[in-house]
């Protein structure tokens, strides 16, 4: 596949036209390998040095280098896997161009991004550059960051990164974490007259539920964020029952907590443990187990660190506006900032527009990113 050198907009279409579901959520798909070698191969030809770094058997990792190998690195992270396409009102990979805007399940999660920064690596660094720019396109970003996570224990670091994550090219250097929370209820199966024998783990469900919107009411008198306000909880899932004459004896109630940086996956668990245990008090028979699906930390970066001056700058000195908001959705930068490279996000592309039925890029954000991200490059690999 050729794309012409630094061309961010034709970049961007290559990779939309490419199916790429993320496996794990779309059990037809071919998963990221196509997307991943395209990306390789064109980054190669551009003058790249590129390795792939499996992420998960047969789903590769794009790692691509320019500049000294052994000097400092800004790295520039993306990822390939896209979400479903199911209830889509355009085709999902035709990366049709309407007016200003590419469409496409992807386009604005994140290849428009994608595109930008891999445009702007080869645009604004080269061989012969004083600095290193890293260039990583990961797998499975959607569902359990399985690339994210092999890529740094493959030992790939970085001084800096920045994602470019849909954020309407505003500078985001933090969003929340979630936790996944189950709780099993516990009553008593009994004919639906025999109101003496039976307990209804439904209606316990319930109780809790009413406490929850309790403690969710109250939550904005809590700990307050500057960038993302205050954290979180709504109950995701709740199955139960068996029949409408039968008290059920079960049911299993799912609950999303999404927290600020500061606050503990712990936190969020005694939340709900502490809920429970007031109910319990309250109600005989009330019997919940809470346990811990899967949690994934916030992520914070301070607003006078390094990569966001940088960033800053490079906005101010293109004479573009510079807006610095918190990012709604998670992002593999938690990970890279667990790692301990400090990373924010900047992009092309609206967040909203994310796993939607109608998903597209403005091309002239992917153009002005890609303008911003030039110089960011060119000033981190000549500048002293």
């Amino acid at each position: 596949m050729a794309v012409p050198r630094g061309d961010a907009v034709a970049l961007a279409r290559a990779l939309i036209q490419i199916d790429s579901r993320n496996p794990t959520l779309a059990s037809d798909s071919p998963g990221e390998g196509d997307c991943a070698r395209a990306l390789a191969s064109i980054l190669d030809d551009w003058g790249f040095t590129v390795q792939l770094i499996d992420g998960a058997p047969g789903r590769p990792n794009v790692v691509a280098r320019i500049g000294p190998a052994d000097a400092p690195a800004l790295m520039l992270n993306g990822h390939l896997d896209v979400v479903g396409v199911e209830g889509m009102v355009h085709e999902p990979f035709a990366a049709e161009v309407r007016g200003n805007r590419i469409y496409g399940r992807g386009s604005a999660d994140m290849k428009g991004g994608v595109a930008a920064m891999c445009a702007a690596a080869a645009k604004g660094a080269s061989a012969d550059s004083a600095r290193q720019i890293l260039v990583t396109a990961v797998v499975d970003e959607e569902y359990e960051s399985l690339g994210m996570r092999a890529m740094l224990a493959a030992g790939v670091v970085a001084d800096a990164a920045i994602i470019t994550e849909p954020t309407r090219l505003a500078i985001c250097p933090a969003h929340r974490g979630f936790v996944w929370i189950d709780v099993a209820f516990r009553g008593r199966a009994a004919h639906g007259s025999r109101y003496d024998l039976g307990v209804d783990a439904i209606t316990h469900a319930g109780l809790l539920l009413t406490e929850l919107e309790s403690l969710e009411r109250i939550r904005g008198k809590g700990p307050q964020h500057p960038l993302l306000g205050r954290g979180s909880l709504h109950a995701s899932k709740i199955q139960g029952g068996v029949g409408m004459s039968t008290y059920p004896e079960t049911c299993n109630l799912s609950i999303e907590r999404r927290t600020l940086p500061g606050e503990s996956v712990e936190k969020a668990l005694e939340e709900i443990t502490d809920a429970c245990v007031s109910l319990r008090s309250r109600q005989a028979h009330f019997d919940a187990r809470v346990t811990l699906s899967t949690a994934q930390l916030p992520s914070d970066v301070p607003l006078e660190s390094p990569i966001v001056n940088r960033l800053r700058g490079a906005l101010e000195r293109e004479k573009l506006p510079v807006r610095i908001e918190g990012l709604s959705a998670w992002t593999d930068a938690a990970l890279l900032n667990e790692a301990g490279i400090p990373t924010i996000c900047f992009g092309p592309g609206d967040i909203a527009l994310a796993h939607a039925a109608e998903e597209f890029v403005p091309i002239e954000e992917i153009e002005t990113a890609t303008r911003v991200l030039a110089r960011v490059v060119r000033e981190w690999c000549y500048s002293a």
